[in-house]
């Protein structure tokens, strides 16, 4: 059986997140990657 799982915009409660069966994703890679490319 498929499960749909909800896109948590906007939440920023992990607790919450995982209570609520929300789908997660880890973007930290991302932010790094952008802090290098943005100039001082």
């Amino acid at each position: 059986m498929n499960t749909v799982r909800k896109l948590p915009i906007g939440v920023q409660d992990f607790e919450k997140l995982r209570k609520e069966n929300c789908l997660y994703v880890d973007k930290t890679q991302y932010v790094y990657q952008l802090a290098q490319t943005v100039s001082p």
